[in-house]
């Protein structure tokens, strides 16, 4: 089990240097000089040249790299041009914002989208089937943006329940009655994910259902109950599990469009700032970061796996 998750994790390392690669040569793919498309079309030569000697872009393309890699290490991002702060600070600040979305979220998807699929599943082609299904439907197919401002239009404006936007920093405050910022968002983000999640317990679990160590789970006597939650659901959790796993990632990582529908300070919008900023710094480090939280996340899916399938750590 620990030889098997060691491999993994010594398999992320040359992912992780790629992954650098790529994201360091993203501002030198850019036609011009990186530190006058920083400054803009205003800026005077001296700025200009200035910049480019405290940024180490009058050095070989290798230094820069070999610097700015190595501060990676330390758990230097650099400094943001526009915040004139350091880039993992700037995204720690953001990063509570979508943190607790994406928790939230994901417990609303979790709480809804399995039970619903697994009942669509085990009663297949019925009323209830029908029914959560074309709910699921509805829900995928409409967008997040016009979800987003019906809900802040009868919640917030006609009924005057909750907020309809910003989300004052709880870790600032110390107030968690600030979550109710977040009900909207979350509530929006988790309806078309929730479907996604429906539709895919029920086609992993009807395959299952189709498998012949059912019935002969079936055929010795065990309960339906037992049958459908040790057997049928436990094979089916699979490929339902990578999906979780890879959204809750995606929700945290920022979700644009609905952090500027509900003005949330989050990862999604810092980004967008960013590069109307030309902030190339702190896109830089966002990028990474999420890159990174995408490989351990994979890592965490594999380490599940070998718990539903004991096979995987034979292998």
């Amino acid at each position: 089990m620990l030889k098997y998750m060691a491999k993994r994790f010594l398999s992320m390392i040359p992912t992780f240097i790629l992954a650098a690669v790529m994201v360091f040569s993203f501002m030198h793919m850019m036609p011009g000089d990186p530190a006058a498309v920083m400054l803009g079309d205003t800026a005077t030569p001296e700025q200009v040249q200035a910049l480019r000697v405290a940024m180490g872009f009058d050095r070989p393309i290798h230094v820069q790299f070999s610097r700015w890699f190595t501060g990676i290490l330390q758990g230097d991002f650099g400094n943001s041009i526009f915040f004139h702060k350091p880039v993992l600070r700037v995204i720690v600040e953001r990063a509570e914002t979508s943190i607790f979305i994406a928790v939230f979220s994901m417990a609303l998807i979790v709480v809804v989208g399995i039970p619903i699929g697994m009942i669509s599943a085990i009663r297949y082609n019925s009323v209830a089937d029908q029914t959560f299904s074309g709910a699921a439907m509805l829900a995928a197919s409409m967008p997040t943006f016009w979800l987003g401002l019906n809900l802040m239009l009868i919640f917030a404006v006609v009924l005057g329940w909750l907020p309809s936007s910003g989300f004052p920093s709880i870790l600032e405050s110390g107030r968690l009655n600030n979550l109710k910022y977040l009900i909207l968002p979350c509530v929006t983000l988790a309806a078309p994910n929730s479907a996604l999640i429906i539709r895919l317990t029920r086609a992993s679990m009807l395959d299952v259902l189709r498998e012949g160590y059912v019935t002969t789970a079936r055929a010795k006597g065990l309960t339906e109950l037992a049958v459908n939650l040790k057997h049928v659901f436990r094979n089916s959790l699979i490929s339902v599990i990578s999906v979780i796993g890879f959204t809750f990632v995606g929700l945290a990582s920022g979700t644009v469009i609905t952090e500027t529908v509900f003005s949330l300070p989050g990862i999604g919008r810092l980004v967008v700032e960013s590069v109307l900023r030309r902030d190339y710094p702190v896109i830089q480090g966002v990028i990474l970061i999420i890159a990174v939280a995408y490989m351990l996340m994979n890592l965490l899916i594999d380490y599940c796996y070998t718990f539903l399938d004991p096979r995987i750590r034979i292998s």
